[in-house]
This record gives structure tokens, sequence and C-alpha cells, in this order.
């Protein structure tokens, strides 16, 4: 376990067609967080998933349009420095219904997206491949 405060609040608005994973994590570099929180509401014209199976990722690929009813994660680096966005989605359909797993790129926004970027001060969160599992988990020692 890890403690620390809150630093920075970042509030950014997500346009038409920019992928909401690589702009997500364009905008924590931008703000150059390093380890916080991001919440993201909006919708989506389509979404890529990731569901964690047997030490990969299986897609699941959705046709829109989407609502973003939650989508939250968190911001690391890795072993060289570089920012790691760790974030999961629901989306829900006109019908309702909805589907979540990991935020994939392939979610193009459709009308906007809402981004609040959390900055973790005093916090150092690295993220260190795990051979058993394959997945890069956060190494809070």
């Amino acid at each position: 376990m890890v403690e620390g405060k809150i630093g920075k609040i970042i509030f950014s608005r997500i346009k038409t067609d920019e992928d909401l994973a690589e702009a997500i994590k364009e905008r924590v570099e931008k703000s150059r967080v390093k380890a916080g929180v991001i919440i993201a509401i909006g919708s989506l014209k389509r979404a890529t998933l990731g569901y964690y199976r047997e030490g990969e990722y299986k897609y699941i690929r959705l046709d829109g349009p989407l609502e973003i009813a939650s989508c939250m994660g968190n911001i690391a680096v890795d072993e060289n420095g570089n920012v790691v966005v760790h974030a999961h989605i629901v989306v829900t359909n006109e019908k309702g219904e909805a589907f979540g797993g990991h935020l994939m790129k392939e979610s193009p926004v459709g009308a906007t997206a809402e981004l609040i970027i959390i900055e973790g001060d005093g916090i150092n969160l690295k993220r260190v491949l795990d051979e058993k599992t394959k997945l890069r988990l956060l190494d809070l020692g």
C-alpha cells in the first residue's frame, strides 16, 4: 500500500473522432502526471474492449452509438519511466444494455468525452511485468 496527497486536478474535453484510449494517454502525458486516477464520461461511435483470459486480452468490438456510463483507471509508469494508463470502461447502447471491460484503442469518441485527471502527489506508482499473468502489475513495494 502507498499513500500520498491529491495534487493537481485537470479537466479536459476529448473531441469527436479522437481515440479515447490514445487521447487519455496524450493528455496525461501533457499534464506530466506520473501517478493518479482518471475518470471519463461521454459517448463513443464504437468501442473496443479487452477481456483478460489465460495470459492475453480477447477483444470485444461493439458498434455504436454508445454512452460511456463509467470509465475509470489509474496512472503509473513502467520500468523505463513511460506513462501507463490502465482504464476500465462500461458503455451502454440505446436499449440500456451495458458492456464492460478494459479500454482498448479503436474506441472513437462520439459527440464528446470529458476527462478528469487527479494527480497523486508524493506517490510512486510503477508497473512491472509479472511473468505468471503476463500483465504489467502495480509494484507498490
